[in-house]
This record gives structure tokens, C-alpha cells and sequence, in this order.
């Protein structure tokens, strides 16, 4: 499974979001590092709101998301940026 599904599974079940999107932005980083081409799923963005991140500061809120993703980075994802919102911060 992709990491971009696997994440995908695992917040929705978690987190129960109003929204999700999860971009693949590893193009953008070729280059970068030595013999990388950016093909693959090393560098991804996660823009998600969830009733769950009400009364959160942004800190905690990259904490959880960051605690439901530990396989994925075991497993060789590099980077994540993480724009987590709570529906009452949406409009």
C-alpha cells in the first residue's frame, strides 16, 4: 500500500475528518539530496480538518498526526508538512 493511502486509512479512521487531502510534493525536492530524482512518496503535505483538533494548539494538533504516521516514516517517508485545522477555524 502507497503511503499516501496508508496515511490516507489511518486518519480518516483516527481523526473522522471533515476534510482531507494529502499532496505528493516529492518532485519538488529533486535534486535535493544526492541520486534523488523526487519520484516516489518522500515528501508530502497534509491538509486535514477534524472536529478532533477543536481546543488543540497547532503543536498538538502535528503531535497526533505525527503519532498516526510513525510506520509510514519507519518506513522511508522523509518529510510531511501538516496544515491541520478545526472546522471552526474553516469558512
Amino acid at each position: 500500500m502507497s503511503f499516501i493511502a496508508s496515511i490516507e486509512q489511518r486518519l480518516t479512521r483516527e481523526l473522522q475528518p471533515e476534510s482531507l487531502e494529502i499532496v505528493n510534493e516529492s518532485h519538488l525536492h529533486a535534486g535535493h539530496q544526492e541520486h534523488f530524482d523526487g519520484t516516489g512518496e518522500t515528501h508530502l503535505r497534509i491538509r486535514i480538518v477534524a472536529p478532533a483538533f477543536e481546543g488543540m494548539n497547532r503543536i498538538d494538533r502535528h503531535r497526533a498526526v505525527n503519532a498516526l504516521i510513525t510506520g509510514e516514516i519507519a518506513r522511508g517517508l522523509h518529510a510531511v508538512a501538516i496544515e491541520a485545522r478545526a472546522p471552526s477555524e474553516t469558512g
